[in-house]
């Protein structure tokens, strides 16, 4: 970060908009701030075109007399339940509100609010870092407004909320979420008394609705090192109540001397590698929620030791109801985090074994246009500490991957669905969709798979009546 006079602030805000404010302001007799992230983001030199503007008196007043300084270039909207009014120009947005103070009930996120001084609003903030404003009234244009020395936090890497961490968390719950989600984002500490007041007030995050608990989850989710917020979550004891499924793999059973690795910490890594990859939300989710079936499979065995197996699948079979209770996305995007933590263990499979032709195309057949995703997400799997093991499982994929390309080069993705469909088995035995039409269907692409026949009309169908007698659908 960097450090700035107010002289200096004063040229970093040297733009027409917040002359042009500050000037409306003046007019008007009231004072008018920057405040929040926009003011966060100087220090950290960080772009931002959201701008957060505090007026001790009417926001919406000072935003209605902005639009008719700047004109038809500018739009205004006004929310007047919420006090707010929002000019936008162009990429800038720029949000006014007044001052206010406020003052919650114990079971609702929603406070009581009351018109109020810069400081009253400075104190409703949630961290310090987030509680520094500068000033735009010409007099004083660039001033810093810091009560709570966030800029020293914001020096020394700290989140820190300005008053008493346990009524901050009590009051708005949300800013559990948001205090873990900044800490990830930004790389930095949580103080040690916000961190006790987080564990002391985790189960008030029961009241705060799940859509707005998964849009912070996905910020922590898409941050450069996620692991860092989920070991945070996990600590404080949210992430039971937010994410049980993946909180109770955070366990190492031993018997007879034998334990098997905390499957948490396994899938943080595995996140954390796809994150390195650049990997958008959806496959990060797949990587996070790639093993949660293992708490349900694990058994043990006198001579295997511990086992997962069918973990793959009963993983997939949890996907659905763990979206569905998080308010993310039940179509394609929870079709594909089924898809990959269902097949998440097929390359690995093939790859211990010959990497045979019949093999791959299967794999690419059932992964479709996210084999390369998938090939991802099990690369990134790999997280053994032996470096010698941990080499020999990369070559196989490289192998697994070479052998993918040459099959996609011979335009198998093409072949892959046999040229008789099940519209037409219907037509040829006079059959309903049915358990048996499936079972016909599979039977064709397995031979087209296992390269038994060619793709094409003639040799499949002298297959099909061979299937369909012994099945008795037709007789000689």
């Amino acid at each position: 970060m960097k450090l700035y006079s107010d002289d200096e602030l004063a040229q970093i805000l040297d733009q027409p908009i917040f002359h042009q404010i500050g000037q409306v302001a003046d007019e008007m007799g009231v004072d008018c701030y920057v405040v929040g992230g926009y003011v966060r983001d100087i220090f950290l030199q960080r772009p931002s075109n959201d701008i957060d503007v505090v007026v001790v008196g009417s926001g919406i007043d000072v935003a209605s007399r902005l639009k008719k300084v700047l004109g038809r270039k500018a739009h205004l909207s006004v929310f007047r339940n919420f006090g707010t009014a929002q000019v936008k120009m162009g990429h800038m947005e720029v949000e006014f509100v007044g001052a206010r103070r406020e003052s919650y009930s114990h079971d609702s996120r929603k406070p009581i609010v009351e018109d109020g001084t810069l400081e009253d609003d400075q104190n409703r903030r949630d961290f310090t870092i987030n509680a520094m404003a500068i000033c735009l009234n010409g007099s004083r244009f660039g001033e810093l407004v810091d009560p709570f020395n966030g800029l020293a936090d914001l020096e020394d890497g700290i989140i820190a909320t300005p008053l008493d961490p346990e009524v901050t968390f009590s009051d708005d719950p949300l800013r559990m979420m948001r205090c873990i989600r900044f800490a990830t984002q930004l790389n930095f500490q949580i103080e040690e008394e916000t961190f006790r007041a987080l564990e002391d007030m985790a189960e008030r995050i029961r009241i705060v609705s799940m859509e707005r608990i998964q849009v912070e989850l996905n910020k922590i989710m898409l941050a450069p090192t996620p692991s860092r917020g989920f070991v945070d979550l996990q600590r404080a004891g949210l992430l039971q109540i937010i994410l049980p499924e993946v909180a109770a793999l955070d366990i190492v059973e031993q018997k007879n001397g034998r334990a098997h690795k905390n499957n948490f910490y396994h899938s943080l890594e595995v996140l954390d590698n796809v994150a390195r990859r650049d990997a958008g939300l959806w496959l990060r989710w797949a990587a996070l929620l790639h093993d949660i079936g293992k708490t349900k499979t694990k058994r043990w065995d006198a001579l295997a030791g511990w086992t997962f197996h069918n973990h793959n699948y009963i993983g997939m079979k949890m996907v659905e109801p763990l979206f569905r209770r998080m308010k993310l996305p039940m179509g394609q995007e929870m079709h594909y985090v089924e898809k990959l933590v269902e097949l998440h263990m097929r390359p690995q499979a093939i790859a211990d074994n010959e990497v045979t032709d019949s093999a791959v195309r299967r794999l690419l057949s059932d992964a479709g246009d996210d084999i390369d995703d998938l090939m991802t997400l099990c690369e990134a799997d790999i997280t053994s500490k032996n470096e010698v093991k941990k080499k020999l499982f990369l070559e196989n994929f490289r192998m697994v991957r070479e052998k993918l390309t040459d099959l996609v080069e011979k335009d198998y993705k093409r072949l892959l669905q046999p040229v008789i469909d099940g519209n037409e088995i219907m037509q040829l035995f006079g059959l309903k969709p049915s358990r048996e039409v499936g079972l016909l269907k599979q039977f064709l692409k397995d031979a087209v798979l296992d390269n038994r026949v060619a793709n094409e009309r003639e040799p499949l169908m002298e297959l099909l009546m061979e299937k369909a007698k012994e099945m008795k659908l037709v007789h000689d």
